[in-house]
């Protein structure tokens, strides 16, 4: 199985990506909607297929990504069937089995955070993604979306404290930089229900946190209720210069039959050094600047025009198309694999 855990900086959420190295199918846990370009970026990379997207819980400090998924892949959307959020292919309830290719996945019903919380293991037991029942050394609050301290507190010590102790677990969130934990460790030393706790003190615990409202519960509980679709379900764009792609490097890049099709609409810069000129080169740049003389010569590029920027393999001038992003150029591309691919 092939198994990546992404991060999303503004909300501290984790998304993960499982696929099947045989099939290529793959399944994205909890994904952001701000992050849709880096998760389709990634699974283009990796040969991988998006077959599914569940959903833990409905969030309430982000946006999910997994209606704008759905329209890009073909994907189907998960969440647990209580949530009733619309444009759901697969409502989820307790013990149900979700295979994708040969993973296995069991879903566990694990409220008390929010009222549809589940917690996703993986079929041998190895892994499980907690999303905000079980955090690290802590657990989600249950001060809203019909949380209650009393369930949560049997999701944690009845369910997923029964898990083996050698059960890795991922949340859906951290906010320390902490990427896992077990089941073992959080059995012991979890600071809110571990090392033995009773229910009143895990009551009494979570009552007497004063948490702040979250910042953007107004927004996204409604729009996690539509699974991420926008009100109106207009489509948003990633660019409105259609062909280019994203890398999971954050850097846009258009490919060699594209260009020939747009030859006459763009800037084109070389970026190679001067005795690489000599050599026979399919192209004709409008523009040569070496990358080592770029950032002093970053004025003579022309914004009236898209940039294409290119080299002999397409990695110098992906650092081109990198100064160029930061100087203000909106409409600027790598050329994907360089003069190699000519």
């Amino acid at each position: 199985m092939l198994f990546r855990q992404l991060y999303d900086n503004e909300s501290s959420t984790y998304t993960y990506l499982l696929a099947d190295e045989a099939s290529r199918e793959a399944v994205l846990i909890d994904p952001v909607f701000e992050n849709a370009r880096r998760d389709i970026a990634l699974l283009d990379e990796l040969g991988l297929t998006l077959s599914l997207v569940m959903e833990t819980h409905a969030h309430a400090d982000h946006i999910t990504s997994a209606w704008l998924l759905k329209q890009q892949t073909g994907c189907r959307i998960a969440s647990a069937k209580v949530i009733g959020a619309q444009h759901v292919d697969m409502p989820l309830v307790d013990g149900q089995r979700v295979e994708i290719g040969s993973i296995a996945l069991k879903i566990l019903a694990t409220p008390g955070h929010t009222n549809g919380c589940i917690s996703i293991v993986l079929g041998d037991d190895s892994m499980v993604f907690t999303g905000d029942a079980l955090l690290i050394r802590g657990c989600g609050r249950s001060d809203f979306q019909e949380g209650s301290a009393e369930t949560l507190y049997h999701s944690l010590t009845a369910v997923l404290f029964a898990l083996p102790d050698a059960c890795i677990v991922y949340p859906a969130h951290d906010y320390n930089g902490r990427l896992q934990s077990t089941i073992g460790e959080e059995r012991q030393f979890n600071t809110r229900a571990g090392g033995g706790a009773s229910e009143r003190d895990f009551v009494e615990y979570m009552h007497a946190m004063k948490l702040p409202h979250p910042k953007k519960i107004d927004e996204a509980v409604p729009a996690n209720l539509r699974s991420g679709c926008p009100e109106g379900g207009e489509f948003p764009l990633d660019s409105d210069w259609p062909g280019v792609r994203y890398t999971y490097a954050g850097i846009p890049e258009v490919d060699r039959d594209w260009l020939e099709d747009n030859l006459g609409e763009v800037t084109l810069l070389d970026v190679r050094q001067g005795d690489e000129l000599d050599t026979e080169c399919a192209l004709r740049a409008t523009l040569h600047i070496p990358l080592d003389e770029l950032g002093d010569r970053l004025d003579e590029v022309p914004d009236t025009r898209p940039v294409v920027a290119f080299c002999r393999s397409g990695r110098r001038s992906a650092l081109a198309t990198k100064m160029l992003m930061d100087k203000g150029y909106s409409k600027v591309a790598n050329l994907k694999g360089g003069l190699l691919v000519f």
